[in-house]
């Protein structure tokens, strides 16, 4: 018979503004504090680019290539994970979908944090705006086509841009649905 694991009440170690350190049970981790979820989007053109974005990010001090992405819900209303999908992909690219279809749940970092990533896939891409984020976010758009995204990401590395690793999974979906 399998047993239960019943947790003991979270402790707040401390809070900041946007992320809060818990311990459970020994366990130290990081959760959300204004946020109901966290979406990425797999955004491939009919020309069968991939649409990636680059951001300078604190955390890493360094430059990061990512797919599309974004939290859910942090503002001051909750938001359905599609429509937070919909409304980063427009800011961050510039570009709108006439269908999201979910692809996956996956933890982040399930050592470090409570963080789910939901995957989808934006098909039937327009362009609609600029993008480059909100302000203070200096997004710039890639549009890396799918056949020769694995050597333009290793030369990326190279540069000394560190690659998001949701970047990965982005690929694997466009590729396993043969770039649509």
């Amino acid at each position: 018979m399998a047993h239960k694991r019943i947790a003991n009440k979270p402790v707040v170690l401390g809070a900041g503004h946007w992320l809060r350190l818990v311990e459970v049970d020994g366990w130290e981790f990081v959760e959300r504090v204004k946020a109901t979820g966290v979406v990425a989007i797999v955004a491939v053109t009919a020309e069968r680019n991939l649409i990636l974005t680059e951001q300078f990010r604190r955390s890493v001090n360094r430059r990061v290539i990512d797919l599309p992405a974004g939290l859910a819900g942090d503002g001051p209303e909750s938001e359905e994970l599609v429509t937070a999908a919909r409304r980063e992909l427009i800011e961050e690219t510039g570009y709108d979908a006439r269908r999201f279809t979910l692809l996956a749940h996956a933890p982040t970092s399930p050592g470090l944090t409570t963080e789910v990533v939901s995957f989808f896939r934006a098909a039937g891409l327009k362009k609609v705006g600029a993008g480059g984020g909100i302000e203070g976010e200096d997004i710039v758009i890639h549009k890396v086509k799918l056949t020769r995204a694995d050597a333009w990401l290793r030369r990326q590395a190279r540069s000394g841009k560190h690659i998001d690793c949701k970047v990965f999974a982005g690929l694997h979906f466009a590729q396993a649905a043969g770039g649509r």
